[in-house]
């Protein structure tokens, strides 16, 4: 069973820097695709950034700010956030499958995900 853990996240002020930990157990993250998600209070899931180990692909609204990356030694996945705004403030969740959801929330696993509050 592929577990997922969150880590990482907290409360910053505009313009700051956080970086999101995604811990994967029971399998290699070489075997799925790999993704990070948020979803904000009334708000539906949104994709952030998609991996399939060689191209991410980025939402439009995290272009330039954000970027995923890999640490095989580790089997985990990370989300660095630069540059943060106070609309990117939600839960935000790992998730992965083996078949390349990109950024449609249709991935089979997920984390419990970990809380980004960015104040203005």
């Amino acid at each position: 069973q592929v577990q997922l853990v969150e880590s990482g996240g907290g409360s910053v002020q505009t313009g700051g820097s956080l970086r999101l930990s995604c811990a994967v157990s029971g399998a290699s993250y070489s075997s799925f695709y790999m993704a990070w998600f948020r979803q904000a209070p009334g708000k539906e899931r949104e994709g952030v950034a998609a991996t399939d180990r060689r191209v991410t692909t980025y939402a439009d609204s995290v272009k330039g700010r954000f970027t995923l990356s890999l640490d095989s030694t580790k089997n985990t996945l990370y989300l660095q956030m630069n540059s943060l705004k106070p609309e990117d403030t939600a839960m935000y969740y790992c998730a992965a499958d083996r078949a390349n959801w990109l950024l449609l929330p249709k991935y089979t696993y997920w984390g419990q995900g970990t809380q980004v509050t960015v104040s203005s």
